[in-house]
């Protein structure tokens, strides 16, 4: 075929369906005897159970039971990655609540409303327990123990040798002391389950429609912790509103729902409201660092040590491993230094256990390095891109293994940068900015920037299939499973590309245990580069065996055969006589089989995206309000299929970042009573708050698969939050502020430019606990596994 789809904008194929109202999500299930279920949540952080009485509940109308854990006689579990074995979650609290929020009974009824009634008639006797919300508090000396027979707050935890030695030989040493607060994820739909027993006519005893980024796993998990048998059982993730990595894995909720369905024998659903929502989905982030940075006269980076808390919450929330995996992989960003230590615990807190959000550990280290890079040129009285360009590492360095273990694949970094600040026009801004600083405008400009690297895909596999069926249409199976990043349309476009069937004539099918017979779903970017590769090696299969078929049938060699300009299969230079595709599929089931082949796609290794962001903003003197004025990104995924797709998935990673540097954090109480529990409270921004994003891309392809392509739907996250946050200080450095903390809401500006006006900016600096001091000393052999498993 002449030219090539790939690398052109080609819009969303699933787009109509969800516009005209036809999407099917578990809210609007149609089931036959569907009962709703509902969850009794603890009030408290940190509580024992005394004793819960549903005996009115119960008396209810319409209610067909009320279950505690237990009744529902499920045991206790991890419902993703393991943390740490003994902190395992029970789907009902069993005991002893550990967090505000906690489902501790679970209301059936015939109709949402009598469930809701009952929830309320349900009465839990607790005993409040002293709680620990700050993981720096929870490492103290007497703090209250989540785990009594633990003996500690200290879920994980591991240390280099190293230490303050990887500083040595300085001539100046930046320190900083930074938060990455808590985030909600908040996808549009929260989570939701539908479980059904019973025959459906297909083999299958219980069939489960849920709201979830890996249907597999979750498949696996049931089958594992209910003991039920895994041909037996069919799970279906129909259209999915957003996950951003809150819908990894098993939730408590998901099991204790599966469970009653078949204790009861009916069917049962379960959807999340947004106060549940806020409450109980894994949050992400949650993470302190400790960087300290050494520079020689010249200004290049002699060494670094990096400390880090990961807030893990309650039952060791998988999240907490991430300060331990990819923040510590990610550490060493996209500089040349020579020397790093690291040192990173995971600690429980009375709080929503911590999962992944977009990201998931490489916003942290992005952040807290770039950062620390900005600070630097303060110190050090440079350029921060200047700063930047000294200590970038250099394109023909690839691969290269960091620091930490990380292998990289390509990279031109320089470039990246420098796009940026071309498209940002950067000297016109600074001249600008000093402008704005003579005339005493009240008005400031802050102008920040953020060189990053991340992480995607990691070694793995992933399924693809391809069939080309008797009336010439093809269908894709594959393993990923789709909730709006576009994979109907790209690994459509993939099928086009190499087979000349048009794109409305493929058929998308995903999210189903039976039709698609195993997948790693979607979560580290890692759809394209490894589920669109499958497909692609299917595509060419099928190709290979219909050129057989055509020359046989055309009495020409295999190697004659050529896909013609109108999609048929004929001898090059004789388009007369070429074959169509669905007639080549008679011809292969008339010998007994179809047109179709099914890879597993192996990945050996990650791959490793890049990119620069520039970063705009106004901060009102007198007020404190800052606007984002100007956004420039510039993302390198590799090869690009689709450049809308990426445009797209650019635009929605730099709103949830910027997101994170100005508006939104999680807050608890003091006794662990959560704050943000609405989006009245939870400060999440809609458009209007947002500026018109500047986006470009350069394109490295990565070694690593045959498309060439990295991962692109966390990008966008990691490079804004720094680029954001530099600028908000930048805007006020001129008099004298070198730091805020995240969030940089109204009040924070405010306090800051008051505390400079008056001599008492808080340290940038705090040591950290000493119990980081006392880790184990990390393995050696962690080098190369850090970060796989998340």
């Amino acid at each position: 075929m002449p030219g090539s789809i790939l690398g052109t904008r080609v819009r969303r194929v699933e787009d109509p369906e969800l516009l005209t109202g036809m999407g099917t999500y578990v809210a609007n299930l149609v089931v036959d005897g569907l009962a709703a279920a509902m969850f009794v949540r603890s009030p408290y952080a940190h509580a024992r159970i005394r004793a819960i009485d549903v005996s009115e509940a119960e008396k209810l109308p319409g209610v067909v039971a009320v279950l505690t854990a237990e009744q529902l006689g499920v045991p206790a579990f991890h419902g993703f990655i393991v943390l740490n074995k003994d902190c395992a979650r029970p789907p009902l609290a069993a005991g002893k609540v550990r967090f505000a929020g906690e489902a501790v009974a679970l209301v059936v009824a015939e109709d949402p409303v009598a469930a809701s009634d009952a929830v309320e008639a349900v009465v839990v006797d607790y005993e409040p327990l002293p709680a620990v919300i700050d993981p720096e508090a929870a490492l103290e000396p007497g703090a209250p123990l989540q785990f009594e027979e633990l003996g500690t707050n200290l879920a994980a935890g591991a240390r280099d040798q190293a230490g303050a030695g990887v500083l040595a030989g300085a001539s100046h040493v930046v320190r900083l002391r930074l938060v990455n607060q808590r985030l909600a994820v908040v996808p549009m739909e929260g989570n939701a389950i539908a479980a059904v027993p019973g025959e459906d006519g297909h083999g299958h005893d219980l069939t489960i429609y849920v709201s979830t980024q890996m249907p597999h796993g979750l498949h696996q998990r049931i089958c594992e912790l209910l003991g039920l048998e895994p041909h037996s059982v069919r799970v279906v993730a129909p259209h999915v509103g957003g996950g951003f990595g809150g819908k990894a894995g098993l939730a408590a909720e998901h099991a204790a729902v599966v469970a009653a369905a078949l204790r009861l024998g009916r069917p049962l659903r379960w959807v999340e409201t947004r106060s549940e929502n806020l409450q109980a989905m894994p949050h992400g982030r949650g993470q302190i660092g400790w960087i300290e940075l050494g520079f020689d006269a010249e200004h290049r980076i002699t060494g670094m040590r990096v400390r880090a808390l990961g807030d893990a919450g309650a039952y060791a929330g998988f999240g907490g491993a991430l300060a331990l995996g990819p923040t510590r992989l990610m550490s060493q960003g996209v500089y040349d230094i020579p020397a790093i230590s690291y040192e990173a615990a995971a600690v429980l807190t009375n709080t929503t256990p911590m999962g992944a959000f977009r990201g998931a550990g490489r916003p942290e280290a992005a952040e807290l390095l770039e950062r620390a890079m900005d600070l630097a040129a303060d110190e050090l009285g440079v350029d921060p891109a200047e700063l930047r360009r000294r200590n970038l590492l250099a394109p023909e360095a690839f691969p290269l293994t960091t620091r930490t273990g990380a292998v990289y694949d390509s990279g031109d970094y320089g470039r990246a940068l420098e796009a940026a600040l071309r498209l940002a026009r950067y000297d016109e801004l600074r001249a600008e900015q000093a402008a704005r600083r003579q005339r005493g405008e009240r008005i400031a400009l802050g102008i920040g920037m953020s060189v990053y690297v991340e992480i995607t895909g990691f070694a793995g596999s992933e399924f693809g299939a391809v069939e080309v069926h008797g009336d010439g249409t093809a269908s894709i199976r594959v393993g990923t499973s789709s909730h709006g990043q576009g994979h109907a349309t790209s690994f459509a476009m993939i099928v086009a590309d190499r087979l000349g069937i048009p794109l409305e004539s493929v058929r998308f099918v995903q999210s189903d245990t039976a039709e698609v017979p195993r997948g790693g779903g979607t979560g580290g970017s890692r759809s394209l580069q490894q589920g669109g590769s499958a497909v692609l090696g299917a595509s060419l299969a099928v190709l290979e065996r219909a050129k057989q078929l055509a020359a046989a049938e055309l009495e020409a060699s295999v190697e004659d055969i050529v896909v013609t300009d109108d999609g048929r299969l004929g001898v090059a230079g004789v388009p007369a006589t070429a074959i169509g595709w669905g007639r080549l599929a008679e011809i292969a089931e008339g010998e007994g089989e179809a047109l179709a082949a099914a890879v597993d796609f192996e990945q050996t290794d990650a791959t490793f995206p890049f990119g620069a962001h520039v970063s705009v903003v106004e901060g009102d003197l007198d007020t404190g309000l800052v606007r984002p004025l100007r956004h420039v990104a510039v993302d390198d995924c590799g090869r690009i299929l689709n450049p809308l797709l990426v445009t797209g998935q650019q635009h929605g990673g730099i709103a949830q970042g910027i997101a994170q540097a100005l508006w939104e954090r999680v807050v608890h109480d003091g006794e662990g009573n959560p704050l943000t529990t609405n989006l009245a409270e939870y400060a999440m921004p809609s458009a209007a708050e947002l500026p018109f994003f500047e986006t470009a891309n350069t394109e490295t392809p990565s070694p690593r698969n045959p498309l060439g392509a990295k991962g692109i739907g966390e990008s966008g996250t990691i490079g804004s939050t720094p680029a954001v946050h530099n600028a908000v200080v930048d805007a006020l450095s001129h008099l004298g502020v070198r730091h805020i903390e995240m969030p940089c809401t109204p009040e924070r500006v405010v306090e800051a430019i008051r505390a400079a006006g008056s001599g008492t900016l808080p340290p940038l600096w705090r040591d950290p606990p000493p119990a980081l001091a006392e880790l184990p000393l990390r393995d050696a052999a962690d080098d190369e596994t850090a970060g796989a498993e998340i």
